[in-house]
């Protein structure tokens, strides 16, 4: 899997006043530092928070693995015979290491903006599910693997206003300060990454550092003024890494449910309509909820996107787990829906339909998710597992490409993008619609399994 150091390099650049990037590398350097803080003041686990649910112990065993498929650098350690190290120069143009990091997808480039998101959310599962993946030995290589990306968006911070594609709150100012989506800056990452705003981002970001900091200043942006301009209350959308409004109003309702924050009665009020939006969201999921969304196929999977089709229902199958779990544990009896009215247990069906959908409880009978059950996608979009281990490829490869043989490795724990509206997936390498995994899929299915492990979860209040 070795990657052009020049090519990958490019896509380094000096990015400056690229704020959709810069929040996001915020959001996910702070949350890691919260984890480690947390957890070296968290008691041991005496034992297994609930009962473990073999298939989804299974199954988060095998998505974790992904992780070590898409590391750029110097591997160390390396648990996949077929991947070497590569990408080692990334960043010595201007006597900056930027060799880690992850391959966002399957064509061995870098972006920070999805990175950093991944990061965010695999930090999201670890600060909310640590203690259920610590009981199946997965905690530490999703630490490891989160890690490996905040190594790399640290050393992209070298000054205070300087990203290449160690202060949280510096880049917070200083993406505030310079309002601009960094696709404006630079136009070539479009085509790939195509940002539409940046307010979403501005909120996540502030969300996440209230929850680290406990600076009232961060929970005053985002109940006041740049809450109410960039909030869109009321409206729900999807939680998508271009689009983290929901994730925003989910985290922020946890401040409702269990700090009761807020000095002023503005801040109590936003925070509310942080969490009506939430609730808003939830019920939109709930299959039988009166405003639930049409967006769906017939077996019952959220459906919203030829492109990765499973990102939107898996990442809200993780909002409503976490959302769940947020009720449980204040004791929230219920929320309400158009009059009707759902309990923790509903908000967990709906994450588990998503999660049996993705693997294998669907038309095709098949696992979405590559190493797991029996049948699961074998001409995977993965230039590294596309090609054997010891080829001679130059920088042609393009008979491997259109090889009708299954890929001679396999990139397990790969979650592809999934299946049409009718229900169908055509496995073939051509297909990156349909069959090309990313690493920010892999933090949406590792948190939702990592939710879904036990069967009485309860999570605990890192804030």
């Amino acid at each position: 899997m070795g990657v052009n150091g020049k090519k990958k390099g490019c896509w380094i650049w000096l990015f400056i006043i690229l704020i959709a990037v810069v929040v996001v590398t915020a959001v996910a350097i702070t949350i890691k530092k919260k984890y480690d803080e947390y957890h070296s003041k968290a008691p041991s686990v005496p034992g297994p928070p609930g009962a473990i649910t073999k298939k989804y112990e299974d199954a988060l065993k095998t998505a974790t693995q992904f992780f070590n498929v898409q590391k750029s650098g110097k591997l160390v350690n390396n648990k996949v015979p077929w991947r070497g190290d590569s990408a080692l120069k990334d960043g010595s143009e201007v006597d900056v290491d930027l060799s880690k990091g992850m391959y966002d997808a399957g064509d061995n480039m870098k972006f920070n903006f999805p990175m950093a998101f991944t990061a965010t959310i695999l930090s999201w599962a670890i600060l909310e599910y640590g203690d259920q993946m610590n009981v199946v030995k997965q905690l530490e290589p999703a630490q490891d693997s989160l890690k490996w990306i905040t190594d790399y968006l640290i050393n992209s911070h070298p000054s205070e206003n300087v990203l290449y594609i160690q202060h949280a709150g510096q880049l917070f100012t200083f993406a505030n300060t310079y309002r601009r989506s960094y696709i404006v800056s630079i136009p070539e990452v479009q085509t790939y990454y195509n940002s539409t705003g940046y307010g979403d981002e501005l909120l996540w970001a502030a969300s996440w550092l209230y929850h680290a900091t406990k600076d009232m200043s961060y929970l005053e942006f985002v109940t006041g003024k740049d809450g109410q301009q960039f909030g869109n209350f009321g409206n729900p959308t999807w939680f998508s890494w271009d689009n983290k409004l929901a994730g925003a109003q989910v985290l922020l309702s946890r401040v409702n449910l269990f700090d009761d924050e807020g000095d002023s009665m503005d801040e109590k009020l936003g925070l509310q309509m942080y969490r009506k939006t939430a609730e808003a969201v939830i019920c939109g999921l709930l299959p039988d909820s009166p405003s639930a969304t049409s967006s769906r196929t017939d077996g019952g999977l959220i459906w919203v996107s030829e492109w990765n089709a499973l990102q939107h229902p898996v990442a809200s199958a993780f909002l409503a787990i976490v959302y769940s779990d947020y009720m449980l544990t204040s004791q929230t009896v219920s929320i309400y829906c158009s009059g009707k009215t759902y309990t923790a247990a509903n908000l967990r069906d709906f994450a588990k339909s998503q999660a049996d959908y993705v693997l294998g409880d669907n038309p095709m009978k098949m696992s979405y998710l590559v190493g797991y059950g029996d049948k699961y996608p074998e001409y995977v979009h993965h230039r590294g597992a596309s090609i054997p281990t010891d080829a001679k490829t130059g920088c042609k490869g393009f008979k491997w490409l259109e090889s009708t043989e299954p890929n001679p490795n396999v990139a397990v724990g790969a979650m592809v993008g999934g299946p049409f509206l009718n229900e169908t997936y055509i496995d073939s390498r051509n297909n990156s619609m349909q069959g090309e995994p990313t690493t920010y899929n892999s933090a949406i299915i590792v948190g939702l399994l990592s939710g879904l492990l036990t069967t009485s979860s309860v999570v605990k209040s890192f804030a």
